[in-house]
């Protein structure tokens, strides 16, 4: 069984639920994955599947691409996916996901790539208190001491330091299913999820 599906952030809105609260939420517009290859122990060394979704023309891809949805037989997809299956050999080529079989799950997991925030200071990084605001203190954002005199003459690796913030693999994880239309296949889930509005998600099954 496929228990997750890829697709992309719309936005967020609010809704009404069933006893009439105003709950936030997060539309993800999850089309059907068709399944582009399957791959398994005996060719590939592992069992998985190769999901394509997305609509893209056919002259937008590079020959690789193209000889690949070619051999495989399948329509051209702009993104592609892969995911983790016991037996691959029970699915074939051509097979579709979708929001159906998520109708009746009640929590999901989202990952997603996060909003790239540029070069950021530890206070914003990491939350740091940082120093007085007065006038008369010359510290107010910097990280203080990061090390030590002699001993052992350097900065430890993992050190809390300012760097690049964001694009980062991030997994939220038990978000409740507050509305599934498989009409227009959108999943709608309580609260907020990483990335940013058309950013491609992954939501699958939470584990009981």
């Amino acid at each position: 069984m496929i228990n997750e599906i890829f697709g992309k952030k719309i936005g967020m809105t609010q809704v009404f639920t069933e006893d009439d609260k105003l709950v936030p939420v997060t539309v993800i517009k999850a089309d059907p994955n068709v399944i582009c290859q399957v791959k398994t122990v005996e060719s590939d060394g592992y069992n998985a599947l190769q999901l394509g979704f997305g609509e893209v023309k056919e002259n937008k891809l590079n020959k690789p691409a193209a000889g690949h949805f070619k051999a495989q037989g399948v329509e051209p997809k702009k993104y592609l996916r892969e995911t983790r299956v016991e037996d691959a050999s029970e699915y074939k080529v051509g097979d579709t996901q979708t929001l159906e079989s998520f109708v009746d799950v009640a929590k999901v997991d989202v990952t997603a790539t996060s909003k790239g925030k540029g070069f950021a200071g530890v206070m914003k990084r990491y939350g740091f208190r940082g120093g007085p605001g007065g006038h008369g203190s010359h510290f107010h954002r910097a990280p203080a001491s990061v090390g030590q005199c002699a001993t052992p003459a350097r900065v430890f690796k993992g050190k809390r330091l300012p760097g690049h913030m964001g694009v980062d693999t991030v997994t939220t994880r038990n978000l409740k299913v507050v509305r599934v239309d498989t009409e227009q296949n959108l999943i709608l889930l309580r609260g907020a999820v990483p990335g940013g509005v058309n950013s491609v998600v992954r939501v699958r099954v939470a584990r009981a």
